[in-house]
């Protein structure tokens, strides 16, 4: 095993990472931008590399400042958590070069995976049902008119490289189509460098669900059960819980199967996430491959006991899985909210700012993975998620309830949260009886607005505690002027 491991990530998922490698006896090296030098991961890290300014160009996406970080804390592996590089194959192909170990899938699958065209054509020649659409990119206005129609309305423009939500849109008529592609191209060229896209039948209900799988060097490959993920924004995800309250068992050892199927004709190697849709008559399509840790990883953790960053480190190490399918046994119900700095009352706008105090929900089967804390400054310049808040318990009617008293019981001042509005999405009809669809936020909760009472409260709350941060200034500085005596180092003492 590692005997030290370089993160090249920040906030909540690089303590994630962290608590996993401290567990194992890893030592772990952290890196940071210079906005970042008082982040949690920096100071919970047994060393911490300054990689310079807060743009990620500079910093968490620069490959050759992260080498030379772990080149000089001589470590011999780099965990990318999420985002940044995490999907980048040329990274993946650099760390390989300097003798570095990746702890993710090979340079080559990311390669193939990260072209969705690519994925596609892959999935095809494994026998996994992929969604009606084109299998090569197009630019010719003409030619993608002619899929549209042989495809049949609405169909969904999609950007061959990348993921996010970033270069999508759907379109209804043929009068939109040529708009849309341009709008989609321009997206991605902007997010990606690769400005190509393609069409796909686009489902107006249906359910987005992901296997977890696991894949060693030796070829075993086994999944470890499903997470429904169908409560999106902007076809970004912000529920996710498991079991699905959608597929029954058969449904779910069809859709696991073609999980390992996908992980088998992509020669996956480490840990990633098979993504399906499910449409009204239960039939699936692939969607895509996550060539790293989802977001949402916990949930899984939470009802399978087991450790998936472990796993990662252990299939990185070159050793072989322990685990068989048949060990892997869901047991009770799991749901992760995301916590990001952001306002639902203004278009899930960006929230940075200081964290004027923070106070975290605690209790049986409450687990929160933050990267904050009071009088943290978040800032501007990354994704603003603060954490990830998952409960487990023995069923989902226990778990929702659960869910709801965590956030209520979750406070956050001085920054917008759209924690009113989780609880809302959970108390909704809908939701409690599961008929959650991907377009569940745009038809139940497309006008929502706070509760005024609540925001009211929320700004009491936030005037008390800087009318007690001031009160402790002062009485900090009347400490002071006062003379010291020997008795004032023992507190309350007195004979």
């Amino acid at each position: 095993m590692f005997k030290k491991v370089l993160i090249a990530n920040r906030g909540e998922i690089a303590r994630r990472v962290l608590f996993t490698c401290r567990e194992m006896e890893i030592a772990t090296v952290a890196v940071y931008s210079d906005v970042d030098r008082r982040a949690v991961h920096v100071l919970e890290a047994d060393q911490a590399v300054c990689l310079g300014a807060a743009d990620p160009v500079e910093s968490y996406l620069n490959i050759d400042k992260i080498i030379a970080a772990a080149r000089e804390t001589h470590a011999e592996a780099i965990h990318p958590g999420y985002g940044f590089l995490s999907e980048n194959a040329g990274f993946a192909e650099r760390c390989a070069k300097e003798g570095l170990v990746f702890i993710g899938p090979p340079a080559r699958v990311i390669n193939d995976l990260g072209d969705k065209i690519t994925a596609r054509n892959i999935m095809i020649k494994g026998n996994v049902p992929v969604i009606p659409g084109m299998i090569q990119s197009e630019s010719d206005p003409a030619v993608l008119a002619e899929k549209a129609t042989e495809i049949g309305y609405p169909v969904m423009i999609k950007a061959s490289a990348g993921g996010g939500g970033k270069g999508i849109r759907i379109v209804n008529t043929p009068e939109e189509l040529q708009a849309s592609c341009e709008a989609a191209s321009r997206e991605a060229s902007v997010a990606f460098g690769d400005g190509t896209i393609y069409l796909e039948k686009f489902f107006t209900r249906a359910k987005h669900i992901e296997f977890q799988i696991l894949a060693d060097g030796h070829g075993n490959v086994v999944h470890v059960l499903e997470r429904e993920c169908s409560v999106q924004r902007r076809h970004q995800k912000i529920i996710e819980e498991t079991p699905s309250p959608s597929l029954n068992p058969e449904l779910r050892a069809e859709m696991g199967s073609a999980a390992v199927a996908a992980a088998v004709a992509s020669r996956y190697v480490n840990a990633g996430t098979v993504e399906f849709l499910l449409d009204e008559n239960n039939t699936f399509y692939f969607l895509e491959v996550n060539t790293r840790l989802q977001v949402e990883h916990p949930v899984t953790e939470m009802i399978t006991g087991i450790d998936l960053v472990r796993q990662q480190l252990e299939i990185a190490a070159g050793n072989p899985l322990i685990l068989s399918q048949d060990d892997i046994v869901a047991r009770g119900h799991a749901i992760e909210c995301r916590v990001y700095a952001e306002d639902p009352a203004n278009n899930f706008m960006p929230s940075p700012g200081k964290i004027a105090y923070m106070q975290e929900p605690t209790g049986p089967g409450i687990r929160n993975d933050c990267g904050v804390y009071s009088g943290f400054e978040v800032p501007v310049n990354y994704d603003p998620i603060l954490s990830k808040l998952v409960v487990h318990a023995r069923d989902r009617e226990t778990c929702l309830p659960r869910m709801v008293m965590a956030l209520k019981n979750y406070i956050l001042l001085g920054i917008k949260t759209p924690i009113p509005f989780l609880i809302d999405v959970l108390e909704s009809s809908p939701f409690q009886k599961g008929q959650i669809y991907t377009d569940f936020i745009e038809r139940h909760f497309s006008e929502w607005q706070p509760r005024l009472v609540e925001a009211d409260m929320a700004r009491i709350a936030f005037i008390v505690d800087e009318m007690n941060a001031n009160r402790r200034k002062k009485t900090a500085v009347l400490s002071e002027q006062t003379v010291s005596t020997p008795f004032a180092t023992l507190g309350g003492w007195r004979l």
